[in-house]
């Protein structure tokens, strides 16, 4: 069995690798939306809808997945410079008093945004295409996402996992 911080990991990794498939279709949909509105002359508002709603469940896992990585901006120029040790802890304070309360209040603040959204499975406003509530819902998954790893960061956080 695995231990509970392992599942976790092994949960956002599986959501992460799931989700980076997005940018195959949105790629697809970006390529044929000009096309579709000057030669097909329609389907192109449709292809436009459906890439919004792609676009934000990959923007969503993009930010952990950059995270998880290393890769995403970071201020380190200086703090190359500190021990190992030193940078594990500030990776801990830095998911402990930035990232938790920011997802958290993500989460809190956007609950009847995205819930009453999901519950009435809330249609695009100009074009009435269902799906827009997957761009609400995005913001959870997003939130959610930050927090998982965040609470992985804090709990793993050790000296020779810093980066």
């Amino acid at each position: 069995m695995r231990a509970p911080l392992d599942l976790v990991d092994h949960l956002i990794a599986t959501a992460l690798r799931s989700l980076q498939w997005l940018m195959l279709p949105l790629v697809v949909l970006l390529f044929l939306q000009w096309p579709l509105r000057d030669l097909v002359r329609s389907h192109s508002r449709e292809a436009n809808d459906l890439g919004q709603w792609i676009f934000a469940l990959y923007v969503a896992a993009s930010v952990t997945a950059a995270t998880r990585a290393r890769t995403h901006l970071a201020a380190d120029m200086v703090a190359r410079r500190y021990n190992v040790a030193l940078r594990a802890l500030l990776v801990r304070c830095g998911a402990a008093l930035g990232l938790v309360p920011w997802a958290l209040l993500v989460l809190v603040a956007g609950k009847n945004l995205v819930v009453s959204s999901l519950v009435s499975l809330e249609a695009f406003p100009d074009t009435y295409n269902p799906g827009y509530f997957i761009i609400k819902l995005a913001l959870w998954v997003l939130a959610g996402l930050v927090l998982a790893q965040a609470l992985l960061d804090i709990a793993r956080a050790r000296p020779e996992a810093a980066p």
